[in-house]
């Protein structure tokens, strides 16, 4: 019998059972992969280290950067170059070439504040950039309110800010077009912004203004994946066991009634959790079937394989399943390691996100990782680069599942070539790995809140249950991690009945 039983070893299942640990509780961690860290874990790609996931950490709130002073990594926190990222837009007039200019800098989630800036105008047009200073002139009170990010910007702003500027960031943050993310989650205060200064672009200066300066996110040198392997290491400390290649195919509450000596009677619940082998598992000594005994459940892995382990709970249970979720939004990345010198003039800074019908690229983003990223650069010759390609756009297959790893990698060239605007061949490339994130189910979409609301409501009342995740805290460690160590505290409270 357990203390705590995590299902799911990624970040989040990692922090929750550090606190757990930390306390004396005994504690297991089941990872159906075969190395933990989930969406911040690292890969091999012609033998450096790599991100294989996250890459940095959002700063506001101070959280994570708290969290990683706590595992002794504070010295480590560096900041990407400032240079920035760029856009790589379809042409402003039909049979024109595509172009590629600088995300304007004084925006939100794109928005800008100044439509009439030059790099607004580079990217939108004189037309686009006179639509948009129309905001300026146009009551609150005729649009009032709105839910839908999307639906915001296009009737404030236009399409041209909607299409060209908006939703490439939002499919790069999210995953998921603008029309389908909720204002108050993704930028909150912006709706009260605006009703005080009267304007969109004003409101998206006034929540510039009150930001803190410097840069909005922060890496690790070496790389997110650290922050795992700290992790790993400090839990091995506290004797917890992760067991990774294992799937946790079935959750059981176990009731005992017994009755004291002056004969009260008292009903414990615990949790039995079935227990199988994953498909990695042939070299996973760990990965045994059977079942596991715990007094404390944490469910920390995502949305669908939450929903599915809860559903035959009961009837409360299904019918948070039975929700209307959203598809979850699949990506691949494909990271090419490149001898291109051409690229140490680092073209397009440290990346660009690529609009929707943008002709001749079927990527919707690429990382300059050698440009952006400082301790990358040391590690790599003159000459070497490395670049990161995103491929899947929300509501759409992702293009490249059916490609084998030769086609993605000619692909990838391709894409990268078009976007950085230098000539690449692949006989350039030094090495190659591809990345699929299947699950992702964000938190920010239209109706989210309100379902999130109703999983953790049904959660609360079952005893030694309690969830956490990504798809319940939001998108980015500097939502996970809290949310984490909040359901850790609430799990060790019970265990220890304080």
């Amino acid at each position: 019998m357990k203390d705590v039983l995590v299902i799911g070893g990624g970040v989040a299942g990692l922090v929750a059972a550090r606190e757990c640990a930390h306390l004396g509780l005994s504690v297991v961690v089941l990872e159906t992969a075969d190395e933990p860290g989930g969406a911040v874990a690292g890969h091999e790609v012609a033998g450096l280290r790599l991100d294989a996931g996250a890459e940095s950490f959002a700063v506001r709130g101070n959280t994570v950067a708290s969290f990683i002073a706590d595992l002794g990594l504070t010295a480590e926190i560096i900041e990407p170059n400032p240079a920035g990222a760029w856009l790589h837009l379809p042409p402003h007039r039909p049979g024109g070439a595509p172009m590629s200019v600088p995300l304007p800098k004084a925006g939100v989630l794109g928005i800008p504040g100044s439509p009439l800036a030059e790099d607004v105008r580079r990217a939108i047009g004189w037309s686009g950039a006179l639509r948009a200073y129309a905001d300026r002139l146009m009551p609150v009170l005729k649009i009032g309110r709105e839910q839908s990010l999307g639906e915001l910007v296009g009737k404030r702003m236009g399409t041209k800010v909607l299409e060209r500027l908006v939703n490439p960031v939002a499919g790069g943050v999210y995953a998921t077009a603008a029309a389908d993310l909720e204002v108050d989650v993704v930028a909150p205060g912006l709706n009260r912004a605006l009703t005080t200064a009267g304007s969109l672009s004003g409101a998206v200066t006034a929540l510039r203004t009150a930001a803190p300066a410097g840069s909005a996110v922060r890496g690790l040198n070496g790389g997110m994946h650290r922050l795992v392997a700290a992790l790993v290491t400090d839990l091995d400390t506290y004797d917890v066991e992760i067991r990774t290649s294992t799937a946790a195919t079935g959750l059981t509450p176990v009731d005992t009634e017994e009755t004291g000596a002056d004969g009260t009677a008292t009903t414990t619940r615990t949790w039995a959790v079935r227990l199988a082998p994953t498909a990695d598992a042939d070299a996973a000594a760990d990965a045994e079937p059977g079942t596991l005994e715990a007094r404390q459940v944490i469910l920390a892995v995502p949305a669908a394989a939450a929903l599915a382990l809860l559903a035959p709970l009961g009837a409360e249970f299904a019918a948070l399943a039975a929700l209307d979720w959203p598809e979850p939004a699949a990506v691949e990345l494909a990271t090419l390691v490149l001898d291109a010198p051409v690229l140490d003039a680092h073209p397009r800074g440290t990346g660009a996100l690529v609009a929707e019908g943008t002709p001749g690229v079927t990527a919707k983003a690429i990382t300059h990782v050698t440009a952006k990223w400082a301790w990358v650069a040391a590690l790599t010759p003159p000459g070497r680069h490395i670049v990161r390609l995103s491929y899947g756009r929300a509501g759409a297959p992702v293009p490249t599942l059916g490609l084998s790893d030769a086609q993605l990698q000619q692909l990838a060239v391709q894409d990268a070539a078009a976007i950085l605007g230098v000539d690449l061949a692949d006989s350039q490339v030094a090495g190659f790995a591809r990345t699929l994130w299947a699950d992702g189910l964000s938190p920010a979409t239209i109706g989210a809140p309100e379902r999130i609301r109703r999983v953790r409501e049904v959660v609360e009342t079952t005893p030694g249950l309690d969830v956490t995740g990504g798809w319940l805290s939001g998108t980015g460690l500097a939502s996970v991690i809290p949310d984490a160590l909040a359901a850790g505290i609430r799990v060790r409270r019970a265990v220890l009945d304080l």
